[in-house]
């Protein structure tokens, strides 16, 4: 009997795959605990409704993730912030402090946890990665200049 998995099945396939199971499996097993349901037409067409749907979701959500890296690739920040002996800062510069400089100058939403780069602790100029998307990303300059 062909059905529709509702949910993951261990050992019989993911959400949303239509697959081939014995009919005593299907109605003793998956359809009284709401795991599946039969692969009627109808069924089938609210199915691919729904993959359609979701294509079209995560193709704009791309489209939106590469218009932003447009946007902010090869931009410089520029962070002044006081210095010690050697150039180096009082505290660190973290992906927290660069996340909130993105938003506030360029006016996207950037997250902390996508831009990867290491603690500043020392004057000068870095190059950091924004991760947009899993797919996309871009690179940026972060300059870190001694308060005078």
């Amino acid at each position: 009997m062909k059905v529709i998995l509702l949910s993951d099945v261990k050992n019989v396939g993911k959400k949303g795959e239509v697959v081939n199971t014995s009919d005593g499996y299907a109605r003793n097993f998956l359809f009284p605990r709401k795991l599946a349901q039969e692969a009627t037409a109808e069924n089938l067409h609210i199915l691919n409704a729904k993959k359609e749907t979701e294509r079209r979701k995560k193709l704009a959500e791309i489209e939106e993730a590469q218009r932003i890296a447009e946007k902010l690739k090869n931009k410089e920040i520029k962070i002044t912030t006081k210095t010690g002996d050697n150039g180096r800062l009082f505290g660190a510069i973290t992906s927290k402090d660069v996340a909130e400089l993105i938003n506030k100058q360029y006016g996207t939403k950037v997250d902390k946890k996508k831009i990867v780069m290491d603690t500043l602790k020392l004057v000068g100029s870095y190059d950091i990665e924004v991760k947009i998307y899993p797919e996309v990303s871009t690179k940026m300059k972060v300059v870190i200049a001694a308060e005078q």
